[in-house]
C-alpha cells in the first residue's frame, strides 16, 4: 500500500504569485503519519541529515523509497511543467528547528525544485510556519502561510525572488527536504559547500 496519495499532487493548484509554489494537503493518511512518526529516526541536533546516517522503520523507509522514485519525480516534473530527467536529487531529514532558522532567503542557485514533507501532527505555535514571501527583508510581507501539519507537502520553483522564510521557533519541527538540483557535478558541489558552510556557521554561533 503506498503512502504518499499523488492524486492530491496532482489536483492541487500550483500558484504562481510571486512564483510557482504549492501546497498539498491531505498528501499522506492520519494513519499513516501515525506509524511514520512511529519509525521516524531518532535526532537529537538542530542539522539536516541524509538518510543514510540516520535509522529508522520500515514505514519510513517506505516513505524515503517512494519520494526517490521516478514516479513521484515525473509528477513533481508535470506539475511544475520542469525537466527533471538529468537532474541530481538530495534528500535529507530534520527534526528540530533552532531559533536562527527561517531566515529569509531564495535557496541555493543551483536548486531547480525544493521541496518539503511535513510529519507534525499539531501545530499551534506563531513560529515555525512557512511564508511564501514577497520581499527579501519583510517577514511580514507574506502570500501564503503554512504550518507545517503532518501530511502537507510544499513545494516552490527556485528563482532569484523565490524568498521565503518563518517566524524563529525553536523545538521539534520534523521534515522531510528534498531538492532537484541543476544537472551538473558542479552545481551540486556548489550546493553542498554553501550547506556546509551554513552548517559550520550555526555550529560556531551556538558556541558563544
Amino acid at each position: 500500500m503506498a503512502i504518499l496519495n499523488l492524486k492530491t499532487l496532482d489536483d492541487s493548484p500550483l500558484q504562481r504569485d510571486p512564483y510557482e509554489h504549492l501546497v498539498v494537503k491531505g498528501a499522506i493518511s492520519p494513519e499513516m503519519i501515525e506509524e511514520l512518526n512511529r519509525d521516524y529516526p531518532k535526532i537529537d541536533k538542530p542539522a539536516n541529515y541524509p538518510p543514510e546516517e540516520l535509522e529508522y522503520g520500515p514505514r519510513f523507509a517506505q516513505l524515503l523509497e517512494e519520494l526517490d522514485s521516478d514516479e513521484f519525480k515525473e509528477h513533481v516534473a508535470r506539475k511544475f511543467e520542469v525537466d527533471l530527467s538529468g537532474a541530481i536529487k538530495t534528500i535529507t531529514v530534520r527534526s528540530l528547528s533552532e531559533p536562527s532558522d527561517g531566515n529569509i532567503h531564495t535557496d541555493h542557485w543551483s536548486k531547480i525544485i525544493t521541496l518539503l514533507v511535513y510529519f507534525n501532527p499539531e501545530w499551534e505555535q506563531e513560529g515555525g510556519r512557512f511564508r511564501v514571501l514577497r520581499s527579501p527583508s519583510d517577514i511580514e510581507d507574506y502570500v501564503a502561510e503554512v504550518p507545517p501539519m503532518a501530511g502537507t507537502i510544499l513545494a516552490f520553483h527556485r528563482n532569484d525572488h523565490s524568498y521565503h522564510g518563518y517566524k524563529s521557533f525553536q523545538g521539534e519541527r520534523r521534515m522531510v527536504q528534498m531538492s532537484w538540483v541543476k544537472p551538473s557535478r558542479f552545481a551540486w558541489y556548489a550546493q553542498q559547500l554553501a550547506r556546509f558552510g551554513t552548517h559550520t556557521a550555526k555550529r560556531i554561533s551556538r558556541m558563544f
